[in-house]
């Protein structure tokens, strides 16, 4: 018996790195999966490749249940037709994973407009556009039903969205809005039975293995295994994905070899008050206390 005997679920970008570690591991669990991913290069630029082919063969010559498909998840269309397909194929829907991502890198005075919308809209649209179909879907069944309908969405935001990173200002955008994205969900679909929550994965893919170069080897040879392959995440995703998290609603996660934090965000630290309207003088009064023990520059990045 798996922990997922079942359920279905519907994983973007899953030809590669971090999606398909998930519809492997979710697939072993006793999923059946609809393993999306068009087969674009790192930039987004369309290729010939068929990756999630690949995943599925993988899967069912494990004895496991999936379908690929290709549609593009930044259309109406194509969110609306990947979900439909998880429901026409395998009976229903359980759990969506927004797992597909670009990278554009640049600094911010060097990116071109196509750069920039390019990665906000794989990014940030491509998490909205199966959610919102997703969403509509659980609704449905709620009211037809009159009962919850136990279904998750784990989505997949950045250190570099939490915390800000240069050289990644719409990949940084972008992750910032799945991580409100993610809150407002759990928020939005509570009452029909739908967590949400997402993950920050620290990982080696083909989308990061040119920047880390030999970051995390020493970790590694501590602990005896390879703390940033991509495996490493699909187990938090595959725990969310259950029955196991069923109270866990609304978080972002920070995954890696070997460790977990639950992050939470934009908390005051701080505070000033006064009993007349601020003026410009009376900001500068209060200085001192607004930032006690805290720095007033940039604050580095969290990688």
């Amino acid at each position: 018996m798996g922990l997922l005997d079942g359920k279905v679920a519907v994983i973007t970008g899953a030809g590669r790195g971090i999606g398909r570690s998930e519809a492997l591991l979710l697939a072993s669990e006793g999923a059946s999966v609809v393993v999306n991913d068009v087969g674009a290069a790192v930039s987004g630029e369309a290729s010939e490749e068929r990756p999630a082919e690949e995943v599925v063969n993988e899967i069912k010559a494990a004895g496991g249940n999936a379908a690929a498909n290709f549609d593009d998840i930044t259309s109406w269309k194509g969110g609306e037709s990947l979900i439909q397909q998880a429901v026409d194929t395998f009976g229903g829907l359980d759990i969506l994973v927004n797992n597909a991502g670009i990278l554009r890198d640049r600094m911010s005075f060097n990116m071109d407009e196509a750069d920039w919308d390019a990665v906000i809209n794989v990014h940030l649209k491509g998490h909205f556009v199966p959610s919102r179909f997703a969403g509509a879907y659980w609704r449905a069944k709620s009211k037809e039903t009159g009962q919850p309908v136990n279904a998750a969405i784990i989505n997949t935001s950045s250190e570099a969205g939490l915390f800000g990173n240069a050289g990644q200002l719409n990949y940084g955008a972008a992750k910032a809005g799945i991580a409100a994205m993610t809150i407002i969900l759990a928020r939005e679909l509570e009452r029909f039975g739908v967590r949400s929550n997402a993950i920050a994965p620290r990982a080696r893919t083909r989308m990061t293995e040119f920047l880390m170069g030999s970051v995390g080897a020493a970790d590694d040879e501590k602990a005896g295994f390879d703390a940033w392959a991509p495996e490493n995440t699909a187990a938090l995703v595959a725990w969310l994905a259950s029955d196991l998290s069923k109270d866990v609603s609304g978080q972002v996660f920070i995954i890696t070899g070997g460790l977990v934090q639950v992050t939470q965000g934009w908390n005051p630290v701080n505070k000033a008050t006064s009993d007349k309207p601020w003026t410009i003088d009376a900001i500068e009064g209060v200085r001192d206390q607004l930032f006690k023990g805290v720095d007033s520059g940039v604050p580095p990045f969290q990688f």
